[in-house]
């Protein structure tokens, strides 16, 4: 996969993703919240939103990947079903969704484990339409591979269709150097996704490095996770990426 295929999905340059997490004490409140958020981000400019079970059940991801397909919702949306990349496959391509997020495609599993999950991911991407962005050295995920980090990566490169890069954990700061030694690996023809700690005062270095940003903790009006998406938060940032492009 080369930049132009996994960024073909998208009407713009430097595309910003905005995250879901699900938020909700009852199904029904999952759902309107859920609604409510991903307008607050498109309406604001966002480019996409990824359904992510980060608060919520895989069942609650479902539901609202349901809801989107049968209200067939004007935007683009992804899917990321934490610590079950079966189910996020079977989402992705039950409920139409554009592309979806894998925490990590390399590095966190033993070489033994590696083989197998090689294969289970060639698999499953046979029968997925749309693209896959994979983390390596994801924020919380393991290391156990053994290998370095370019040759993580560049396996991980065979794997999906965009890098996913962080820092050490949601809403914190995603090192430059840490994103110009992933830009360095994967190259210039290779999507690479800064995925945390995205704000109007890092964007501007940032998307000189990478080719789409995913958001969460800046979106919200605490500028935590347990917030609620703020639509002033929304516009500020984008007001910034605009301004990159």
């Amino acid at each position: 996969m080369r930049k132009h295929e996994f960024l073909s999905i998208f009407s713009v340059k430097k595309p910003v993703l905005g995250m879901l997490h699900l938020k909700g004490d009852t199904p029904e409140q999952v759902i309107l919240t859920a609604e409510r958020e991903a307008h607050a981000m498109v309406d604001n400019g966002v480019d996409a939103v990824i359904v992510e079970n980060y608060f919520g059940t895989a069942e609650s991801a479902e539901r609202v990947l349901r809801h989107f397909q049968k209200e067939q919702e004007a935007f683009l949306y992804g899917v990321n079903i934490l610590d079950n990349d079966e189910e996020n496959f079977r989402m992705a391509r039950q409920y139409g969704a554009s592309f979806l997020q894998l925490d990590s495609v390399a590095g966190h599993l033993t070489p033994e484990e590696d083989d197998a999950f090689g294969t289970f991911l060639e698999n499953c991407r046979s029968g997925f339409e749309g693209s896959v962005i994979g983390g390596v050295r994801f924020k919380y995920q393991p290391y156990k591979s053994g290998r370095s980090l370019e040759e993580d990566i560049r396996i991980g490169m065979t794997r999906c269709d965009a890098i996913a890069v962080t820092g050490e954990g949601t809403g914190m700061r995603t090192p430059m150097e840490k994103i110009a030694e992933f830009r360095r690996i994967v190259g210039r023809d290779f999507p690479l996704v800064a995925a945390a700690g995205v704000s109007p005062e890092t964007c501007m270095l940032q998307l000189n490095y990478v080719d789409a940003v995913i958001i969460g903790s800046y979106f919200k009006d605490t500028y935590k996770d347990m917030g609620d998406v703020d639509p002033l938060h929304v516009r500020t940032l984008m007001d910034s990426v605009k301004r990159c492009r």
